[in-house]
């Protein structure tokens, strides 16, 4: 469905009926949508209201500036109000988590739980990552296509589309051609807002200090072999945020929740049972 959020339509999907709700925002504007955590947490619909939606200027959603993290945060507020929820469950994965992470922050009493997986908390994961690509022994990496990528300088859709096919093959533990193949053909590309998050947002971006001020328990989930988000940004998270949990899991790269996905899921499962159990309990 079609849902007019700040004077812009987002897409969003509803799953699930239950008495809490899981607003679940994807990765990696421009290029992210919502099948990414649909597929993950959608499958905690049988217990969860699961609310997934594209993000402004991703996917099917409405393409109206800005994309700024402040106007982003603003859209998940809006979608609580529309849903009715007085707290919910904010996730995130990779640049998802940036937006999960700055909303805990900014709504501490509309946040019953925090979900991160494969996350940064600044940019320092920026150059860790093209350190790690250009050591990868699996594929010869076309510095310039990673350059336009990383820094948001890519042309046009087109442009955008040939450097996410290069640097796809670094991100899962395991590399299968052919899934990079088919995950270039279902991604939706939206090159401007690529560009701004990462040429205007990224340069920027540093939320360190704001993170002790996360008030709810937390769980940060990131895969060992990760190339963009590395292990130790994860540890910087979990370190700062007073109630947070961190578990790694060993045989995924930046997608624990598609390479270890059973594992990932329980242990999910796991956290929200016993983190909403104690909100639950408080006077």
């Amino acid at each position: 469905m079609f849902v007019t959020i700040n004077g812009n339509q987002l897409n969003v999907e509803i799953l699930g009926d239950g008495d809490e709700t899981i607003i679940a925002h994807h990765g990696a504007p421009g290029l992210g949508s919502l099948s990414e955590p649909r597929a993950s947490f959608g499958r905690l619909a049988d217990t969860y209201r699961v609310v997934v939606f594209d993000a402004r200027g991703s996917g099917n959603s409405g393409q109206s500036g800005p994309f700024t993290h402040e106007q982003w945060v603003a859209d998940v507020e809006g979608l609580r109000e529309w849903l009715g929820a007085e707290r919910v469950v904010i996730a995130g994965g990779s640049y998802g988590g940036f937006i999960a992470m700055e909303y805990a922050v900014r709504h501490p009493d509309r946040v019953s739980a925090v979900v991160l997986r494969d996350t940064s908390a600044d940019n320092a994961n920026q150059e860790l990552a093209v350190r790690n690509a250009a050591a990868s022994s699996r594929v010869t990496i076309d510095r310039d296509k990673l350059d336009r990528i990383m820094a948001g300088t890519v042309r046009d859709d087109d442009d955008l589309r040939d450097c996410w096919r290069e640097i796809l093959p670094l991100y899962d533990h395991d590399y299968d051609p052919a899934a990079v193949e088919r995950r270039v053909a279902a991604t939706p590309y939206h090159y401007e807002t690529h560009n701004y998050a990462f040429a205007v947002n990224q340069p920027n971006y540093d939320i360190k200090h704001l993170l002790p001020g996360i008030t709810a328990p937390t769980l940060v989930t990131v895969g060992r072999h990760d190339w963009i988000t590395p292990v130790e940004c994860s540890q910087t998270i979990a370190g700062l945020i007073p109630r947070a949990e961190l578990r790694v899991f060993e045989k995924s790269g930046h997608s624990p929740q598609v390479e270890e996905a059973e594992l990932w899921e329980a242990t999910v499962r796991g956290f929200l049972s016993q983190a909403l159990g104690e909100v639950r309990e408080r006077p």
